[in-house]
């Protein structure tokens, strides 16, 4: 029996729900990298960066595979940091307002 959609979608963002998996896929988007490098970027422990690789791998956002002695990793598809690119118009959008919103509780202080 397959999941509904909703329920899928769900699992997704609940899978961008950590900033260094955040992160990761940030500095891939900028093409694959190796391990050392994504570690190098992120200020947590080797094991810490592992399991939130292992989670984006499940996921499907992610791939791995070997280049020599290196592991590498990429995004799965494009669609990976379209997304990250809404989140941040997202975000651009929901902090404008509040911005807009404290100017005006500020200006309204000043009108009593």
């Amino acid at each position: 029996m397959s999941v509904p959609l909703y329920q899928a979608k769900a699992e997704l963002f609940r899978t961008l729900g950590h900033p260094v998996r955040i992160r990761v896929l940030e500095l891939l988007q900028d093409g694959p990298k190796p391990v050392r490098d994504l570690l190098a970027a992120n200020d947590v422990e080797a094991s810490n960066l592992s399991q939130q690789l292992a989670v984006l791998r499940r996921a499907g956002m992610v791939t791995s595979y070997r280049d020599g002695a290196l592991v590498m990793y990429s995004l799965s598809t494009p669609d990976v940091a379209d997304l990250l690119a809404a989140g941040r118009r997202i975000l651009g959008a929901v902090l404008t307002d509040r911005d807009a919103l404290l100017d005006e509780l500020r200006a309204s202080r000043t009108d009593r």
